[in-house]
Parts: C-alpha cells; sequence; structure tokens
C-alpha cells in the first residue's frame, strides 16, 4: 500500500521524489533516462541491508533491486489518482489508485469561537501540516502576505489544544491548533499548504485549488504533481517570501483554470474508492 505519492519506478519520466515533471523535448527526456539510470548505483548501499532482512525472514536472495523489491508484482494500492501521478503510461496493469483514504472522524468537539465569522467570507486555510510546524517557514508569510485582502484566513498550528501563534496576528486571520478536515475545507476557497500529502488530498478532494510552499521530504515532489494537473501554483521553497506568497494567492484566485483542475482531481479521487475499495481489492486478491 503506496500511502504517500507514488515512488515506483518506470521506463518513462524522471525518478519519483526528485519534484520533477517528466520531460516533454529530447534534452528533459535525456535527462530523465539518465536520472533513471543512476537509481540502481545510488541505491547499491542498501542491498545489503535488504538481503540480510531476506535472509532473517528467511526468504531465498533475490536479484531485484530495492526499488524493485518494495513492491508488491501482484497488487500495489496507490493514494492518489493518475491525474497526480503525471498520467504516466508506464505503470504496471497490478497497479490501482484508490482515491483519498480518509481516517475515522474524530470526535465532535466544538467550533472555534470565531467559527461564525467564516459565513460569507473568502476563507484561506494556511497549514503547515504535522511535521515540520515551525509556523516561521510559511504561516507567518502568508498572514503577512494575506493581511491585506478581502479574505479571512484560518491557521492551524498542528498541535491541537495550541491555539496561538508566537507573534501577532492581522485583523482578517483566525487561529486553531487542529480542526478536522472533514470540517472546516468544505468552508475553504484556497489552501496555502506545505504540500503534506494527506492536507493536499484533503484539499483536492474538496475542489480546492492550492499554493504550495513544499520544502523537504517529499513536498518537493507533490508541489511539481499539483502544478503539473494545474491546480496549484507551486512556490519551490518552504520559506518563500511574503511577496510571493501573494502573488501565488492572485494567481490562483484570478485564474479560474486552477478551480478547474482541482476540481477535475478532485472528481477523480472521488470516483476511485477510497478504503472501501482498497479493501475490496485486498480482499479479492486474497
Amino acid at each position: 500500500m503506496a500511502v504517500l505519492p507514488l515512488h515506483m519506478a518506470g521506463t518513462s519520466g524522471p525518478p519519483a521524489g526528485l519534484g520533477l515533471v517528466p520531460g516533454r523535448n529530447p534534452l528533459t527526456r535525456a535527462r530523465d533516462a539518465l536520472l533513471r539510470a543512476l537509481v540502481p548505483v545510488l541505491s547499491r548501499p542498501l542491498a545489503a541491508p535488504l538481503a540480510r532482512a531476506r535472509a532473517a525472514s528467511g526468504l531465498p536472495p533475490s536479484t531485484l533491486t530495492f526499488d524493485e523489491a518494495v513492491f508488491s508484482p501482484q497488487l500495489v494500492l496507490s493514494n492518489g489518482c493518475p491525474r497526480l501521478d503525471f498520467e504516466r503510461p508506464d505503470r504496471p496493469a497490478h497497479l490501482r489508485y484508490v482515491g483519498e483514504l480518509t481516517r475515522a472522524a474524530p470526535a465532535p468537539s466544538p467550533d472555534p469561537a470565531w467559527w461564525g465569522d467564516l459565513d460569507g467570507r473568502r476563507v484561506v486555510y494556511v497549514t503547515q501540516g504535522t511535521q515540520n510546524i515551525d509556523p516561521e517557514d510559511l504561516i507567518r508569510t502568508t498572514l503577512e502576505a494575506l493581511a491585506g485582502e478581502d479574505v479571512l484566513v484560518v491557521a492551524t498550528t498542528g498541535i491541537a489544544g495550541s491555539d496561538e501563534l508566537p507573534f501577532p496576528v492581522p485583523d482578517n486571520a483566525r487561529v486553531a491548533g487542529f480542526i478536522p478536515h472533514a470540517r472546516l475545507l468544505p468552508r475553504v476557497d484556497v489552501m496555502v499548504t506545505n504540500g503534506g500529502w494527506g492536507g493536499t488530498l484533503g484539499a483536492l478532494s474538496h475542489d480546492i485549488p492550492l499554493v504550495i510552499g513544499g520544502g523537504d521530504l517529499d513536498k518537493p515532489e507533490i508541489a511539481a504533481r499539483v502544478a503539473w494537473a494545474g491546480a496549484a501554483v507551486n512556490l519551490r521553497t518552504g520559506t518563500p517570501s511574503a511577496a510571493r506568497v501573494l502573488d501565488g494567492y492572485r494567481r490562483v484566485t484570478a485564474d479560474p483554470s486552477y478551480r478547474a483542475a482541482a476540481a477535475r482531481i478532485g472528481a477523480q479521487l472521488r470516483s476511485l474508492g477510497g478504503a472501501p475499495h482498497a479493501a475490496e481489492l485486498l480482499e479479492a486478491l486474497v
């Protein structure tokens, strides 16, 4: 089960994880081929630990590379959809996209005291997810960028119960530690995010266009995929300036193609069945 953007090796495009879109001309296609050829070389240090792990599990030696060994040859379930995988033509027949895998709904909790302020307003949601949550990276600059816009900005700190930021916030901003996406996203018009996969899929499942400041881990890859699909502005840094965030926000809101692309992705995500369909596929395999 792939719960991150699909990092499966293929015969076209660049290796996943580099934040590169598939080449469209002879030069960039040659770049992609060179990078694919380097993957087995760069992953050689993983061969010995993989062999030891197989031996410890009672499995025979294998000639598969690490990238090949981590995926089942029978069934691979990917949390996402073809539009967020560059619609690549080289994916195997045993790969199944299953859309968004939502978590069980948390216990009901009271809405923030300011919840009614969302009524009748354009709402921008800014989040840095649940891992790298220093608010200086993206939240502070987003609040600064949008302070003069006719919007209500909702910022979440990523820590339940931590409903304040360590700096003053503009009058058009509201802060909470955590708000369930199922409750908040139906009220959101634009999302500014560091590109966490779960939050990105949640926004797109609600047809919300994004401004993505992805700085590390899989975030640059996610930003590249959503921007390629037309549903996001990729800021290409995890610590953008306020001017850069404002430019991204204005581009997303001024150009209706971003929302239309988000709606196309959202429709595809919702059509793929989610966790129930994933369970059906696993049961069928068993």
